[in-house]
């Protein structure tokens, strides 16, 4: 038994090194520095609906290693590299540290779904509420689909009670979900505070992954 379960572990390894490998959006990681190849999936939806703007604030929730906080610095020109257009700001949270970006203010080893945090994040924002919400994040999974899939909907439900006291009127939240039994609870409660709901597949998603993206514009909040 040991022999078998060592091959099939073997086997298993090697074939998501192979693909890792001959992925081209982890060559493109290292050729364009980002911190991981999700930069992508964000790189592609604002590409093709433009939800980072030079001077918007943005809030990166489950932000670590950064690479999407990298994406956003760069379009909400957080740095400030271009004096033509407004500069941006961008915050990111995680569990997780975070290894320090120019350009973005991390907040490493932070609970987002704690008061505290949350009291903590408004005090750096520049006007205690951001344009943008973000998350890439996930929990930590157990390998039941079902429970992996609530957990992560119990996640973003959390982000879009938290946007009720930092979200600015108008404003914006992306958030990941895996597929499952509970995402229709979460696209009707996003319907209900957004007057713009849709669902993406980015195609830096891999396909054989349950991985989607709720895009939630025009919040309804004061």
């Amino acid at each position: 038994h040991t022999t078998v379960r060592f091959l099939k572990k073997t086997g298993t390894e090697h074939w998501w090194l192979e693909r890792h490998l001959k992925d081209p959006f982890v060559k493109a990681t290292k050729r364009q520095h980002y911190r991981c190849r999700s930069a992508f999936k964000l790189l592609e939806i604002d590409d093709k609906l433009h939800i980072l703007r030079p001077g918007l604030s943005v809030l990166d929730c489950g932000a670590a290693p950064g690479a999407w906080s990298q994406v956003a610095v760069e379009r909400v020109n957080a740095l400030g590299t271009d004096p033509a257009v407004p500069t941006g700001f961008v915050l990111g949270v995680d569990l997780l540290r975070i290894s320090p970006l120019e350009g973005a203010v991390f907040l490493s080893e932070a609970d987002v779904a704690d008061p505290s945090t949350l009291r903590t994040i408004q005090s750096l924002l520049p006007a205690e509420k951001v344009d943008v919400i973000l998350s890439d994040v996930a929990p930590n999974a157990t390998g039941i689909k079902e429970l992996d899939h609530e957990k992560l909907i119990n996640l973003c439900l959390g982000l879009l009670n938290l946007s009720r006291s930092i979200l600015k009127p108008k404003g914006t939240m992306l958030c990941k979900f895996w597929d499952g039994h509970e995402s229709r609870l979460l696209q009707n409660r996003l319907k209900e505070q957004f007057q713009d709901v849709r669902t993406i597949k980015p195609q830096a998603s891999r396909k054989d992954s349950a991985e989607s993206y709720y895009l939630a514009r025009l919040y309804k909040g004061k």
